[in-house]
């Protein structure tokens, strides 16, 4: 899973733990575990995931 993979990346790049990901992302502190076993996200979950993380990065690119 592409998803699961870059967030892997970042929680490893911005020292985050995945459940404060998860509600900072998505609101939602399970999010990482769940994904992590198996749980597919829905095409709003993947725009606002993909959203929260292009907007870090690029917050990151600025310092």
């Amino acid at each position: 899973m592409h998803m699961l993979r870059r967030i892997e990346r970042h929680l490893r790049r911005f020292n985050v733990a995945p459940t404060r990901f998860g509600r900072d992302a998505a609101g939602d502190p399970r999010l990482v575990i769940d994904l992590r076993n198996g749980r597919e996200p829905g095409p709003r979950m993947v725009a606002r995931i993909t959203h929260f993380l292009d907007r870090r990065e690029a917050e990151s690119k600025m310092d």
